[in-house]
């Protein structure tokens, strides 16, 4: 199943100015792997580049029915300090995925390495957004690489 599976992770701060662009090459790098038989993407359901890729692969669902999203949150209680427009946002996306799996009822200090490990564990493929040496996506990427999933890095290439 890994070879069929991949995994989003990114910072959750986008540039304005950036995010055309890189949902342009998102949707480029997904239906590449889609016609390299990648069927299920795994999001981790925060804000910034897990959304606009869970909301990628919802629309690339229209073109391409066969490929499944799937949700790996890292607790219930995720938006818990969220404003009203990004919950709305997270529900649909709630709504509109294939499969949603929850590590953790309430939020615990380690909830989001066990996301972001899960979501590795599962997948030969990682497309991320990495501008920054620091944080969990960061720690994510290095990790994936640690157990060789191919690493697409949005980031790495101006379109």
């Amino acid at each position: 199943m890994k070879d069929k599976t991949c995994c989003f992770t990114g910072h959750r701060k986008i540039p304005p100015e950036q995010y055309e662009c890189i949902v342009k090459r998102l949707k480029s790098e997904i239906i590449d792997l889609i016609n390299q038989g990648v069927i299920y993407y795994g999001a981790g359901g925060a804000l910034g580049f897990d959304t606009m890729a869970a909301q990628t692969v919802i629309e690339l669902r229209k073109e391409y029915p066969q490929i499944k999203l799937i949700l790996v949150l890292p607790c219930r209680t995720q938006t818990r300090s969220w404003n009203g427009e990004d919950i709305s946002v997270y529900e649909k996306i709630l709504k509109e995925c294939d499969k949603c799996v929850y590590l953790s009822e309430e939020y615990s200090r380690d909830c989001m390495f066990k996301r972001n490990r899960h979501l590795v564990d599962n997948s030969g493929v990682c497309i991320c957004y990495l501008t920054e040496c620091s944080g969990g996506t960061e720690y994510t990427v290095k990790y994936a690489e640690k157990n060789n999933l191919k690493i697409i890095n949005i980031a790495d290439e101006r379109i």
